[in-house]
């Protein structure tokens, strides 16, 4: 039976798209502009966009188990169109969020919520990926190095539990094929927990470049994002960051990453070896 991976131009879904490519499997990738992904030759590519119902069923026709982002829209669509194809079993791609005390109303949180309470409540298996941070997430710092060897900060001494994406893969791999670790809900993250000043640090050391971290005030990096980054999603990650600077996160979730990859989860550093050229390029 086929396997549909949604989101298929996000990292992850392209990383667990090779990983099910190479072990045979049979695999349909989704994504809301089907074009080109880039995947392995002779894989499937079907147009499926999470806000939009009418393009479910093609997507869904003779798929067991779905990789799914967390879409809240017509979630409850999905679930319907997913049981009427046959689906048994959908990993979702949660967030930690999902857990937090405010979550029903948490911008980052709400959206998890909303699609792992669908289904939790659909007739057949679901399982949850409950990432914290994603080391993807400094890509967003890549322009700045590039342009001025710099990165503007509000709160530099922030922590984060950043989880490689490969490891997010291959999670998803694990529970998709092992029948024995799906119907759980599953905390990930990176090995150690590091303040945006320490990525850097290694970041710097991987390169060989200088990076300067320049302090600015929360209204100035609002106001530097504004054109990419609604303002309620950067208050959002303001008042995240505000709360664990100088506060270490636990990364208990290493855990649960060795256990489904059978290996410890990747640190920063090899994160940042990985992706050296997409700082210095």
């Amino acid at each position: 039976m086929t396997i549909l991976v949604t989101g298929s131009r996000g990292r992850v879904a392209r990383a667990l798209i090779g990983l099910l490519h190479d072990r045979g499997h049979a695999v349909r990738a989704s994504s809301r502009e089907a074009g080109d992904l880039g995947l392995p030759a002779g894989t499937e590519v079907v147009r499926c966009a999470l806000d939009d119902p009418s393009t479910f069923p093609a997507a869904l026709e003779g798929v067991s188990s779905v990789f799914l982002y967390a879409e809240p829209a017509h979630i409850d669509a999905f679930v319907e169109e997913a049981a009427r194809a046959g689906v048994q079993h959908v990993v979702l791609l949660s967030s930690v969020a999902a857990l937090f005390p405010d979550a029903a109303s948490h911008l980052i949180g709400r959206p998890h919520l909303l699609v792992e309470q669908a289904l939790t409540e659909a007739p057949f298996t679901s399982t949850f990926l409950r990432p914290g941070s994603f080391a993807t997430n400094t890509l967003g710092w890549a322009h700045s190095i590039k342009a001025t060897g710099s990165v503007n900060l509000p709160h530099p001494a922030a922590h984060s539990d950043a989880v490689h994406e490969a490891d997010l893969a291959e999670a998803a791999l694990a529970v998709l094929t092992d029948s024995a670790l799906a119907g759980a809900a599953y905390e990930l993250s990176g090995p150690e927990s590091l303040t945006f000043e320490e990525q850097i640090d290694r970041l710097a050391h991987v390169t060989g470049r200088a990076i300067t971290v320049n302090v600015v005030s929360p209204e100035e990096w609002k106001q530097e994002v504004s054109a990419f980054m609604p303002a309620p999603f950067a208050d959002t990650l303001l008042d995240l960051w505000r709360r664990t600077e100088g506060v270490p996160l636990p990364v208990t979730g290493a855990a649960a990453v060795a256990k489904l990859t059978g290996h410890p989860a990747r640190s920063f550093t090899t994160w940042a070896e990985d992706h050296a050229a997409d700082f210095t390029a």
